[in-house]
């Protein structure tokens, strides 16, 4: 079975990133959503991509690892989308899991590069227990030293491994890293048929990002992938 995740909630549609976006998704009936963690100043975790906030909001410059949560709260990000979402704000990990039913697949990737968040692992698997919500979700970072960590943490949380350049025999460097990795995702750009079929001789899953294309997205289904990351609700709600 394909499944689509809707890349960072519908950001065609809403702020990306933001409640607005992941209910858009929802409402679209995706059966997956992928959203980013970060740690503020007071290691509570935010949804963002970015490590600066500037590009939401022109008038704050820093960090997010240099506030804390009461001031994220403060920072208003959704204008710079559409004056229709002044006023909205990046939510907490938590508020996503509130409006996030428990059957839908949440990918966590965890922005670890470049600003390395020391702990952040364990407050994320801590915040997923707290909620009960060790099922259905995947945790992903290009930063697979942090996979590492989650393993060693939560050795039965599903991994998923992402490759932004090209890597020799990526597949093989997944199998040899140690990590019970379940699936791999690719940059969709070298993501060819002998890549995918690599992939999956060795049990893994494969999902692709970002494909927004109709076109690349037939063709990649063609090759076998398992799925992917897509901003295009024509995709992402196709399972």
């Amino acid at each position: 079975m394909v499944l689509n995740f809707a890349h960072r909630g519908s950001l065609t549609e809403a702020p990306e990133n933001t409640i607005p976006a992941f209910k858009k998704a929802l409402g679209h009936g995706a059966r997956a959503l992928e959203l980013d963690v970060q740690l503020t100043k007071d290691n509570y975790l935010v949804v963002c991509h970015d490590h600066r906030l500037s590009r939401f909001n022109k008038n704050v410059d820093g960090l997010i690892r240099d506030f804390t949560l009461d001031e994220i709260k403060q920072i208003e990000v959704g204008s710079s989308f559409s004056d229709k979402f002044m006023g909205v704000t990046l939510p907490t990990l938590e508020e996503v899991l509130e409006i996030c039913p428990s059957e839908v697949l949440l990918n966590i990737e965890i922005k670890n590069i470049p600003v390395i968040y020391d702990g952040i692992e364990k407050i994320l698997i801590n915040r997923l227990e707290y909620h009960n919500r060790l099922d259905h979700i995947i945790i992903s970072s290009f930063d697979h030293i942090a996979l590492k960590k989650v393993q060693e943490i939560a050795p039965d949380m599903e991994l998923g491994m992402l490759f932004y350049y090209r890597i020799i025999n990526t597949w093989e460097y997944a199998r040899d890293s140690g990590l019970r990795i379940s699936s791999i995702h690719p940059n969709n750009v070298y993501t060819n048929k002998a890549f995918v079929e690599n992939c999956k001789a060795l049990g893994y899953k494969v999902f692709p990002y970002t494909v927004n294309n109709n076109e690349r997205y037939e063709e990649l289904i063609g090759y076998g992938v398992d799925g992917v990351f897509s901003n295009n609700p024509t995709l992402f709600v196709q399972q």
